[in-house]
């Protein structure tokens, strides 16, 4: 026990109730990284390349890592023709990206219209929300402005519809 009688877990750190971890008060993660499967590596690396303007930085016959100017990673690995996205289990559903301009946001608009069969345009709560879907037909979302300048006030009903 720790000297004010706080349980700590297997790695030192303090509990303040079952399946908490007290945190330093300056210490925050942030996402940095993203794995993707893929049916068709050089077709989905094309896509993304395209759409999020990134660079592939690193690649070999089965995978591809794309990287943002800012460092964010996107790993597609390919997992051949045969492989499933099941959407509405567990684990991540899809990614959300922020354009950063209006022109930006209708560049996507135009890249998802050439690509996708479908795709749709709302708006509410100060930004919009373009949805199309990758090559592989996983949904693709891009909005703006993003969070950081359009606080989010609700959840979007995309969210609930899986």
């Amino acid at each position: 026990m720790r000297p004010d009688h706080t349980p700590t877990d297997p790695t030192g750190c303090s509990r303040a109730g079952p399946g908490t971890v007290d945190a330093e008060p300056d210490t925050r993660l942030k996402l940095a990284s993203a794995v993707m499967f893929v049916a068709d590596l050089d077709r989905s690396a094309g896509f993304y390349r395209e759409l999020l303007g990134w660079e592939v930085t690193v690649r070999d016959n089965t995978v591809a890592l794309l990287v943002s100017p800012d460092g964010f990673q996107l790993y597609l690995r390919d997992k051949g023709s045969h492989a499933s996205h099941p959407l509405g289990h567990i684990g991540p559903q899809y990614l959300m990206w922020t354009a950063d301009s209006e022109h930006d946001l209708r560049r996507c608009v135009r890249l998802l219209r050439a690509r996708s069969a479908h795709v749709t345009t709302t708006s509410g709560d100060g930004f919009t929300v373009v949805e199309g879907h990758d090559p592989d037909h996983v949904p693709v979302l891009v909005t703006y402005p993003g969070p950081d300048h359009a606080p989010r006030h609700q959840i979007m009903q995309r969210i609930y519809t899986w």
